[in-house]
């Protein structure tokens, strides 16, 4: 196999010539083009497994962790995350997230998760 040709002066040129401000606007820019396809991965390519992990991880135990992900594998919405959605539940009535989790589990707040992630599109 052939080694491959350098073209770094030649990609390099069109650096050179850049401000700090237009080298730091052009590194995110290439950023977001290597971390936006995992971010669309991570979110079509979830599981049950993995999310109970998230949760457990969040203090959850194993229980509330199967209870909740059942739920939310139950209503398409376990691509949303369960820390995520745990999390947003807990935000939006001020509480402690794993209150929100419990209190997810014991029935309340499904009237907000519907709205936020159901039907409220990406959140």
């Amino acid at each position: 196999m052939e080694p491959r040709k350098s073209d770094f002066e030649e990609r390099a040129k069109r650096l050179k010539n850049m401000t700090d401000e237009e080298l730091d606007k052009y590194f995110w820019e290439l950023v977001e083009k290597v971390v936006d396809p995992l971010i669309d991965l991570a979110s079509t390519h979830t599981s049950p497994s993995v999310e109970r992990s998230v949760l457990l991880r969040m203090g959850f135990n194993s229980m509330e962790a199967k209870a909740l992900v059942d739920k939310f594998f139950e209503k398409h919405i376990l691509g949303k995350g369960a820390g995520n959605i745990v999390y947003t539940i807990a935000k939006e009535h001020n509480i402690d997230y794993i209150q929100a989790g419990r209190d997810l589990i014991a029935g309340k707040f499904w009237d907000d998760v519907d709205r936020i992630f159901v039907h409220g599109g990406d959140k």
